[in-house]
């Protein structure tokens, strides 16, 4: 998640002397390191194992999600949304070969899965019909990187570039949140955010990416400006699962990961930034490396 983590119940943290002990300061960075090179070098292979890996972590975040509203009986709509999200990264690795046709089939299995999780919370008076949206909230970001990573020129730098963008606004957010605080950004939802960390956040993922982009030979003000608009677009999906949790009464979507808490809390903000990019340059033919 991007800026400080809400702290309003964490255990306090134990004292040594004059220092504070606090396992997060350790799990967090330990896991992030691990969990980012996993990404990165599945990535690199840009297929099978790509697919493999954005499979696992989205079927752990989708289970996540039906979770949160339902702590019971959530099962069967947890199937029908892990079995399109699989279903959709096969599809673009077997089927997709570039005609129209073909490259619309992932998404209307998704679809396809976000609307059979929907008639059957309809059909159960108790459920509510986010279920129905699970599917597509959690789905859409694996299809979108590897569609994205898939693209005949730069797909890993692109890729890449999301991912700078998602871990510098986390990084920079929560630095220049605590460092500055200041002025609440969104206390109904996130008491600990503050402009002054959207504002870290949004300089160093330009930063970031901008050193990418220089690197690789491409306009360095592109890569900054698009640092930002990623930047903001994976604020926002943090603030949208926080305004979730709050609905549902939950402070974390899980505790699968160490020092992080649950899948979707680690990816609250790619889910908004891969599908903004995908969309970007698939539906409105924008080429963030510059023109083919």
């Amino acid at each position: 998640m991007n800026g400080a983590a809400d702290s309003a119940h964490k255990p306090a943290p134990k004292r040594l002397g004059r220092f504070e002990l606090n396992l997060e300061w350790i799990t967090r960075p330990l896991f992030g390191a691990m969990l980012a090179a996993l990404a990165v070098g599945a990535a690199w292979d840009g297929k099978w194992l790509f697919a493999l890996f954005l499979g696992a972590g989205s079927v752990a975040g989708v289970r996540e999600w039906h979770r949160m509203f339902l702590r019971e009986g959530y099962a069967k709509y947890f199937a029908v949304s892990a079995a399109a999200i699989v279903a959709s990264l096969v599809a673009q690795n077997v089927v997709v070969h570039g005609a129209p046709s073909q490259t619309i089939l992932p998404w209307l299995i998704l679809a396809g899965g976000a609307l059979i999780d929907l008639g059957l919370s309809l059909a159960t008076r108790r459920s509510t019909p986010w279920h129905g949206a699970g599917a597509l909230y959690v789905g859409a970001t694996p299809l979108s990187l590897l569609v994205l990573r898939a693209a005949p020129e730069g797909g890993f730098w692109l890729v890449l570039a999301i991912f700078i963008a998602v871990w510098a606004t986390d990084t920079g957010a929560l630095i220049a949140g605590n460092l500055l605080g200041g002025p609440k950004l969104a206390p109904m939802l996130s008491p600990n955010k503050t402009w002054a960390g959207a504002f870290g956040g949004a300089a160093c993922a330009a930063i970031g990416t901008a050193i990418l982009f220089a690197m690789i030979g491409a306009d360095v003000w592109r890569g900054a400006a698009l640092g930002v608009a990623m930047s903001l677009a994976g604020q926002a999906g943090d603030l949208f699962e926080s305004w979730v949790k709050r609905r549902v009464g939950r402070k974390n979507s899980g505790s699968l990961i160490p020092g992080h808490g649950g899948v979707l809390d680690r990816i609250d903000s790619i889910l908004f930034v891969a599908p903004m990019m995908a969309f970007a340059v698939l539906v409105l033919g924008f080429h963030p490396l510059g023109s083919p």
